[in-house]
């Protein structure tokens, strides 16, 4: 099995654009006790989750940082309602795109590396291959063009790790306490073959979650449907 990463195909000359965040999300961390530092990733998003049953649905609602205590706190009351496979990390988004859009786009779109969009015929035309792990979640973008598409958010799963071979060696080891790694993406990525999800032909890495990686089931399927908008580089494995 051969994989690839996802890029938005700027060649195309689509001018469509978006503006969105999702309804709700976890608080990023203020200068967690154990590497002093704050942040918040935001990449690992679950669309299909419904917030709506958790009684202080105020506290998902704003992006802030808050001590760790309180991002635990919050963390442990939306994980029941998580997708199985599910991974949370401070800034994990939650529930259905927001915001307004302008076409055109591609039958796929990814405008920002972190977020796959497809439009509402082009999934249905992927899942009648027999493609496994896409399923598209329902959206509240906005636009006031006529004959608008219909777009989907693809929920991606984090799987699957850069193997160690392409890391810095001097790395430092996850913060014990919040867990935070501090690495930059490499430009030279190496997917650890150990770490391959075998039921998925669509996912984001673990360790990085900007980047989504496809099988080479997914590329042939793309192309042989004349499903445009996004390009196929291909990831080494090891």
């Amino acid at each position: 099995m051969d994989y690839f990463t996802l890029d938005e195909d700027k060649s195309l000359g689509y001018l469509g654009d978006i503006g969105c965040t999702h309804k709700w999300g976890l608080p990023g961390i203020l200068r967690c006790p154990g590497c002093k530092v704050s942040w918040s990733a935001g990449a690992k998003s679950y669309p299909s989750v419904d917030l709506t049953p958790v009684a202080t649905l105020a506290d998902f609602e704003e992006p802030r940082a808050e001590p760790i205590e309180e991002y635990e706190r919050l963390r442990e009351l939306v994980r029941p309602l998580l997708p199985p496979g599910a991974l949370v990390e401070p800034g994990t988004e939650l529930g259905p795109l927001v915001g307004k859009f302008q076409g055109p786009f591609g039958a796929l779109v990814a405008r920002f590396p972190w977020l796959l969009l497809a439009r509402r015929e082009a999934l249905d035309k992927l899942q009648a291959e027999g493609l496994r792990g896409l399923k598209g979640c329902c959206t509240e973008l906005r636009s006031r063009q006529r004959n608008s598409p219909v777009l989907l958010e693809l929920e991606l799963l984090p799987v699957g790790r850069l193997h160690p071979d392409c890391l810095p060696p001097d790395r430092k080891p996850p913060c014990p306490r919040c867990g935070r790694y501090g690495l930059t993406l490499p430009n030279d990525m190496l997917l650890d073959a150990s770490t391959i999800p075998s039921h998925l032909d669509l996912f984001r890495l673990e360790d990085f979650s900007t980047v989504i990686v496809c099988t080479d089931r997914f590329v042939e399927a793309c192309l042989r449907l004349g499903l445009d908008g996004v390009t196929f580089q291909p990831l080494r494995v090891a």
